[in-house]
């Protein structure tokens, strides 16, 4: 077990998908394997998610640079973790979370101390020779994630009049994750034709989906049907799903969707998901209600939790103690898992595996500011969640992950199963 010591850790500064600096961390281990990891970054983000640390003041990059959270792994973290054991991750990831000392990062910084996280998991598995998914899943890890493939982009993720924030695809009636993402991959591109042909624009927003102009959000959902249908499939094998994120819309006495301005009391926006549930075949919302609107989520779990996949996002920012408070107060019934909203991999996984003895669905996601890094590919695998957002079918960021989980699902082999 010494080959696998850390020898060196450092970090630098690299480019998310939006052009916005992060941080990739880098591991040296006795035994030569070096590995690299880059966190992503979110631009719809909950209030309570882990810190990311920012140069603000800086002139550079608009104090978005984060000289300061590389600084903190080449100073702080680097010193602490140096010779210690790869393969202990749950010793490391402590290890960093005593260095910090506070409950968010807010010291050395989430993304500082999650790039070291992912980081030294790569390097594990690297120096065992065995594949990511594999060393974080064990030997059962052989499910193969359904692709909530965002295809529309509204709200903060692209510039148009649409409120919601992602319109996704959900193709679960295929035999195998490939078959699922050709179809996925075909009514997108199809859909981009229905757009040319009405004049609309087929330019795409920050996780590849189009981002055009539209009358309202039941048109959106009216044309992904249509392409549905175009593309040869019907919404038996293909399902729609939503991610509101309406903790940007939520007021104190209650809701005003951003770019047109409708209101909603709390119960008004329940019956509003309702109603757009019985119309079309929508089976998942993501944050329906706004992250403290706990009492509204009872009740929306409690309406339309028996009919929907209610995920919570900012609700749960894939933190334990919300969402032990999440379970105890029927809140949902899925949870999102973003890796860099709570801080280190350990963390995640903690969250994830609460959520699924708690009869909760997991869904795997990246976020807006995504990087080339493939690791959340792996991590649902190993987690046989069975569900993953990793955005369209178009920006290499996006389509690293779907190709990575080609490899994996031909790695299996027979032994792959796809989540239907």
């Amino acid at each position: 077990m010494n080959n696998t010591k850390i020898v060196r850790l450092t970090a630098r500064q690299a480019l998310d998908s939006r052009g916005i600096p992060t941080v990739c961390a880098n591991v040296t281990l006795s035994d030569g394997t070096i590995a690299a990891a880059t966190v992503p970054s979110g631009a719809s983000t909950g209030s309570y998610e882990a810190y990311e640390l920012r140069d603000i003041g800086s002139a550079a990059y608009g104090g978005k640079g984060v000289c300061t959270a590389v600084e903190n792994v080449k100073e702080i973290i680097a010193p602490e973790l140096i010779a210690l054991e790869t393969v202990d991750q749950g010793v490391i990831d402590r290890a960093m979370q005593r260095l910090d000392g506070t409950e968010n990062y807010s010291k050395l910084g989430a993304n500082a101390v999650l790039a070291v996280s992912m980081a030294v998991a790569k390097a594990a598995a690297a120096s065992l020779g065995i594949p990511l998914f594999r060393y974080l899943g064990g030997i059962n890890a052989k499910r193969m994630p359904i692709p909530m493939m965002n295809i529309l982009n509204g709200g903060v993720h692209a510039h148009n009049n649409l409120d919601i924030q992602e319109y996704m695809i959900v193709p679960v009636g295929f035999e195998s994750f490939r078959d699922a993402l050709r179809a996925c991959s075909e009514i997108y591109h199809i859909l981009g034709g229905l757009l040319k042909g009405r004049g609309l624009s087929a330019a795409v927003g920050d996780e590849g989906g189009y981002a055009p102009f539209l009358e309202d959000e039941e048109d959106a959902v009216k044309l992904i049907l249509e392409a549905i249908d175009k593309a040869g499939y019907d919404t038996d094998r293909v399902k729609l799903a939503l991610d509101a994120a309406s903790s940007g819309w939520q007021l104190e006495d209650g809701y005003v969707m951003l770019k047109s301005k409708r209101s909603f009391t709390t119960d008004e926006l329940i019956s509003h998901w309702r109603k757009l549930c019985e119309k079309y075949p929508i089976i998942s919302i993501e944050d329906g209600l706004g992250e403290n609107d706990l009492d509204g989520w009872e009740k929306l779990t409690s309406e339309l939790g028996n009919k929907v996949q209610l995920v919570g996002d900012d609700l749960f920012v894939t933190n334990v103690s919300r969402l032990e408070k999440g379970i105890r107060r029927k809140a949902a019934n899925a949870l999102l898992v973003k890796v860099n909203q709570v801080g280190t991999l350990t963390q995640a996984m903690a969250a994830a595996e609460l959520a699924a003895r708690s009869g909760y669905v997991v869904i795997v996601s990246h976020r807006s500011g995504e990087t080339e890094d493939t690791f959340i590919a792996d991590i649902a695998v190993a987690l046989n969640c069975g569900q993953i957002k990793a955005g369209a079918p178009c920006r290499s960021e996006r389509v690293a992950k779907y190709n990575r989980l080609l490899a994996i699902e031909e790695f299996l082999g027979k032994s792959s199963e796809y989540a239907t």
